[in-house]
């Protein structure tokens, strides 16, 4: 997936602004291109895990759906833990296969943002270009 600095920019500033507790959001995709950034409530309003609402999600994925993209990536950040997918990611990604999964590490003075496909219990890097 291609992936504007720009959307990356929106994604770290939604991380740096739900600090101390993680953030979490989707990522619209056209064409291979990441189009547009989604931020979601983390309604679990925790330093350590996300959760969505499922009406919440369920309406956005229909809008973007409509709009005639399609989900690309998932976002969350790691307050307190290197941008590495924590055994919760990986359970959770299960159920979205073939979805990146774009974390924002907060806890260094520089945020870092790193993506990952997984597959199974796999996790492979991929490069945000």
């Amino acid at each position: 997936m291609q992936f504007p600095s720009v959307l990356r920019d929106e994604i770290v500033a939604h991380a740096m602004r739900d600090a101390p507790n993680e953030c979490c959001g989707v990522v619209a995709v056209r064409d291979g291109v990441a189009e547009t950034v989604h931020p979601l409530e983390n309604v679990a309003a925790s330093p350590l895990r996300f959760e969505v609402d499922g009406m919440a999600l369920h309406h956005l994925m229909t809008a973007i759906e409509d709009g005639g993209a399609q989900l690309g990536a998932i976002y969350h950040s790691h307050t307190r833990s290197a941008p590495y997918p924590s055994q919760t990611d990986i359970n959770f990604a299960t159920g979205w296969p073939g979805t990146e999964w774009v974390i924002v590490g907060t806890k260094a003075p520089a945020p870092e943002v790193r993506s990952y496909l997984i597959d199974a219990g796999t996790v492979t890097e991929v490069e945000l270009t």
